[in-house]
């Protein structure tokens, strides 16, 4: 959401900072003013009449009382006229509100100055890379080498066909040192952010109202990529709602930021918006596993900062694995509807021969605390202040497991297991 007198105070700034994430977006501004005059006409039509009613309310009883009937008439006519002006009035302002309201929560997050100006991930910058590509004749892909893995009891590994079986397209069953490896991936993440980055581990649910998705702005605009229960709750697309929804409709104390939450979940996307893409293997599927962090701070300064650490803590999972990655600015056609500025991080795929996102950690300013009236208070008596919300992947589990198998691929087919992990594996150092 947006401060409405913001827009009213400035709304060429409004208009051009939406015209940057897509040509046209900015002519909203003048659909919000409308809007905007028309409630506040009817707020003002509805006050006026309510003082009219109460004023002249008051001096029916003493018409009455000096038996002046023609005066009291006039005045019970006054009355009513006035409460048929309410009540007109109080329904144009409901109608005009959530006019509004819908149009503000279907609008994008304004990026800021320094975000690049483009209309897709062409136009995203490279800050940097780290790590060298491995130099593997023939790659093969981590699906093919996850396949032909057999378990202890002689099933693949990575066994896509039962999966498909029991529930379509887009799924995966992992098995033995695979699915082991997985759980080892996760517990290193989690680790790594509690222990040495200062994150709070929560186990949220996975089941949220409606309420929680719009707070964090996938709803309304992002409906199709739920996935919907018959309880009219949300299965997580991504632990950032539950995380981010902790400090909901609260008044916190300056004192306790910044917050720093991060969680292992599962995640469940529709993916409707992405039909033909990576149809094979673990990179876009219905259901995937991700540690997720979560930074609650004061203000814009502090949440530039913290954006910078939060990847930071992202980028040394990467650096621990030894997996090569580069960190890219994502221009404002190419970032979410709620974030500011963002931060791609993109690790090296053999089979691919390309880079392939595998976190996005973004700045939201307060447009996700407006919409949860989220805020907090600089000192006792202090006016409240919204809060302002990051939000980043410490890492997306199954894509780190498919960098992992194709890096760290053997010719014969095995899987090297990275220095870090095998204490989570039982000193496991091949899975063959």
């Amino acid at each position: 959401m947006f401060d409405i007198r913001a827009i009213r105070d400035n709304p060429d700034a409004f208009r051009a900072a939406w015209n940057r994430r897509k040509p046209g977006l900015g002519d909203s501004v003048a659909e919000i003013l409308r809007h905007d005059s028309a409630l506040r006409k009817a707020v003002t039509d509805k006050q006026d009449a309510e003082k009219v009613r109460n004023e002249n309310s008051k001096l029916i009883g003493r018409a009455k009382a000096e038996k002046n009937e023609e005066e009291a008439a006039r005045l019970m006519a006054l009355v009513a006229e006035a409460k048929s002006t309410i009540e007109t009035a109080g329904e144009q302002e409901a109608a005009a509100k959530a006019l509004l309201d819908d149009l503000l929560m279907g609008l994008p997050n304004l990026p800021l100055a320094e975000v690049p100006e483009g209309s897709d991930e062409e136009g995203n910058e490279e800050q940097h890379r780290w790590g060298d590509p491995a130099r593997i004749n023939n790659p093969k892909d981590h699906a093919d080498l996850g396949e032909a893995l057999k378990s202890d009891l002689g099933f693949s590994q990575m066994d896509f066909d039962s999966a498909v079986k029991m529930s379509g397209a887009r799924f995966v069953a992992l098995r033995g040192k695979l699915a082991r490896m997985e759980r080892a991936l996760a517990a290193f993440m989690l680790d790594l952010q509690t222990e040495e980055h200062g994150y709070e581990e929560v186990s949220p649910p996975l089941l949220v109202k409606d309420d929680a998705l719009v707070g964090t702005g996938q709803l309304p605009k992002f409906a199709e990529d739920l996935f919907k229960t018959t309880l009219d709750h949300y299965l997580i697309p991504t632990a950032e709602v539950p995380l981010t929804n902790l400090v909901r409709e609260q008044i916190l104390d300056a004192s306790r930021l910044p917050l720093r939450f991060t969680a292992h979940t599962p995640c469940f996307r529709s993916e409707a918006g992405s039909a033909g893409r990576d149809t094979k293997g673990m990179i876009r599927l219905h259901q995937f596993n991700k540690v997720e962090l979560v930074s609650i701070v004061e203000n814009e300064e502090a949440g530039l900062e913290e954006l910078e650490r939060m990847t930071g803590c992202a980028e040394e999972v990467l650096k621990r694995l030894n997996l090569p990655f580069r960190r890219m600015l994502l221009c404002t056609g190419d970032m979410g509807a709620g974030a500011r500025k963002t931060y791609d991080l993109e690790v090296w795929i053999p089979s691919q021969n390309t880079y392939r996102e595998i976190s996005s950690c973004s700045y939201c300013g307060d447009f996700q605390a407006r919409r949860m009236d989220a805020r907090f208070r600089k000192e006792v008596g202090a006016k409240p202040e919204f809060v302002h919300t990051l939000n980043g992947s410490g890492l997306a589990v199954g894509r780190t497991l498919v960098a992992v198998i194709e890096n760290y691929q053997n010719e014969d087919g095995s899987i090297t297991v990275p220095d870090v992990l095998r204490p989570y594996m039982g000193g496991l150092e091949v899975i063959s």
